[in-house]
């Protein structure tokens, strides 16, 4: 089995197990008392959330192994990890107000969370925009590797923003040092939901990996 194969079955495992988050989540998973059915969102928001942070993580670490070792193994995973995180990211904040509306009346505010969280995204299309300005392969992969590298450092204050500035956007309630805030089933579904598109973004990742490994042997071969 090739790798864009096995990304493509890995995809398909994670689509599946994405129709079972929305039948839990809709059919099988309590309605918040506060906010009601808009809550549900929460279900696709946050574990979206997740995956972009996984994804520009992954970026730059991969950014900082390719400096190290100059590997373009390194430099290739991060430019997949980052077109797959870009999509993420727009998942983020198509939901984000989606289920800011009916909660807080509007569909966006200038807080902290927010704020850095769109900065970030803007990051990572800037790094596939230099990628794409840029054709000699070695500086390519060298100034698009900072630029992976900042948007790493910037995660975790993305992630405590909610504690450093005053926001509207919640705080964490799983991932932070006490338990999480949720009741069993809510929990489950979330985790569940986590899990899922973990999956997605190892089967896209693997894909977009496999095509640009593909994409370089040719233009070798060429």
């Amino acid at each position: 089995m090739t790798l864009r194969s096995r990304g493509r079955w890995i995809t398909a495992l994670g689509l599946c197990l994405l129709a079972v988050v929305y039948v839990r989540a809709i059919w099988f998973t309590p309605i918040e008392a506060g906010q009601g059915g808009a809550q549900k969102i929460f279900y696709v928001h946050v574990p979206a959330a997740w995956s972009f942070f996984l994804a520009v993580g992954l970026v730059g670490l991969s950014s900082v192994l390719y400096l190290l070792m100059k590997d373009d193994r390194f430099d290739r995973f991060a430019a997949a990890s980052a077109e797959v995180g870009t999509a993420f990211g727009a998942v983020v904040l198509t939901t984000g107000p989606l289920w800011g509306k009916p909660i807080w009346g509007t569909w966006w505010t200038w807080d902290a969370r927010l704020t850095l969280t769109l900065f970030l995204f803007l990051v990572l299309v800037g790094y596939l925009l230099l990628r794409g300005a840029v054709h000699e392969p070695g500086v390519r992969a060298r100034y698009s590797a900072v630029l992976g590298i900042f948007g790493m450092v910037l995660v975790p204050f993305d992630h405590i923003s909610v504690y450093l500035f005053r926001t509207l956007h919640p705080q964490p309630i799983v991932l932070k040092p006490s338990a999480p805030s949720l009741p069993g089933s809510m929990l489950f579904t979330l985790l569940f939901s986590f899990l899922t598109f973990t999956i997605l973004y190892l089967g896209f990742v693997t894909q977009c990996y496999a095509a640009a490994a593909s994409g370089e042997g040719a233009s070798n071969v060429g």
